[in-house]
């Protein structure tokens, strides 16, 4: 049977991301569903209307809420499980009319996103982009700048969709550098210029880069203890001060997924003091408090995800993991 629910303002129903199966149809009040646009990214906001339902295609199709449901008023909410609702739908022909024309109109809408973004492919993905244009200079034997192009890839998309390609084109345009006597400069997206073979430091920028992948790979299969090796000898040897500074954000990283909180804790402070402005600067954050909450240090932990939902964008991804932990800490001692 259906059960009536209360929402105050200001509360959420569900964020974008959480699973659920609920479906929900709005009796009184005003609920607004917040999503981003596929193609540009900007914010879509929907007001949902006395009567209609929301919810539904996600719990239908099992798979993750494609936007978050903000409660602007204080709102009476009927919320139904699958079978109720089908049961709902079957007996009303009206809701199933109501159904086509919503989910009609939403498949056209996806429908000529979709073929924008085919057809401007390089333009909306710079991960397309960039592997295309190693792939294009390693094609066309221009093995220096492909050697550059690869090797940003991969500081950049470690875990990217073309990663072990490159890695393994990165190994072959080194060879074709080895042997060739082409002086060609590195040219390719603003390369550092220089004629000849590469520089000892151009070595050490590109194996910094292929050990910063390694150790990325090894952690994203679980490996944390053998990733934190790699990329404590990376910040140690500090041969390139770009993956130099994105080791000691991982080793921080690692401390935490090995269960080390206190030594995490220590090692992250002191490089959001290093490295203020560091990109990962809200990740940091976010593991401190991961790593209060390993010691069961709830008041701690709660005081650092608030200050990253004071700093991030609400769909950003570490806003919306911080809210999940947060959740986790419903009920648990302030």
């Amino acid at each position: 049977m259906p059960k009536a629910t209360q929402f105050k303002a200001n509360s959420v129903i569900y964020f974008q991301g959480d699973l659920g199966d609920k479906i929900f149809i709005l009796k009184a009040g005003k609920v607004l569903l917040r999503s981003q646009d596929i193609e540009t990214g900007e914010e879509i906001k929907e007001l949902i209307a006395t009567g209609e339902f929301f919810g539904v295609k996600s719990a239908l199709g099992k798979y993750p809420r494609d936007e978050t449901a903000l409660v602007l008023s204080d709102a009476d909410v009927l919320l139904f499980n699958v079978p109720e609702f089908e049961q709902l739908v079957l007996s009303n022909t009206r809701i199933i009319m109501k159904m086509l024309k919503v989910f009609s109109n939403q498949l056209r809408h996806i429908h000529g996103k979709v073929q924008n973004l085919i057809s401007n492919t390089e333009q909306a993905d710079p991960e397309t982009g960039l592997y295309s244009i190693g792939e294009y200079y390693f094609n066309n034997r221009q093995y220096k700048q492909a050697v550059y192009a690869f090797s940003r890839y991969l500081t950049y998309y470690p875990s990217g969709r073309f990663a072990s390609n490159a890695a393994s084109h990165l190994d072959q345009a080194e060879g074709g550098v080895a042997k060739t006597d082409s002086s060609a400069l590195f040219a390719a997206a603003g390369a550092p210029t220089g004629g000849g073979r590469p520089t000892v430091a151009d070595g050490r920028d590109l194996q910094a880069a292929k050990g910063f992948f390694e150790a990325v790979s090894l952690a994203n299969q679980e490996k944390y203890a053998d990733a934190l090796k790699i990329f404590q000898r990376l910040v140690s040897s500090n041969a390139d001060p770009e993956h130099s500074a994105k080791a000691e954000f991982e080793v921080g990283r690692c401390l935490v997924m090995t269960s080390h909180y206190d030594e995490a804790i220590r090692h992250l402070t002191a490089v959001i003091q290093k490295y203020p402005k560091h990109p990962d600067l809200k990740d940091a954050l976010y593991f401190i408090g991961r790593s209060y909450q390993g010691k069961n240090d709830f008041t701690w932990a709660r005081n650092f995800y608030q200050k990253i939902l004071g700093l991030a964008g609400e769909d950003e991804p570490v806003a919306v993991k911080t809210r999940r932990a947060l959740r986790e800490l419903e009920g648990t001692p302030s």
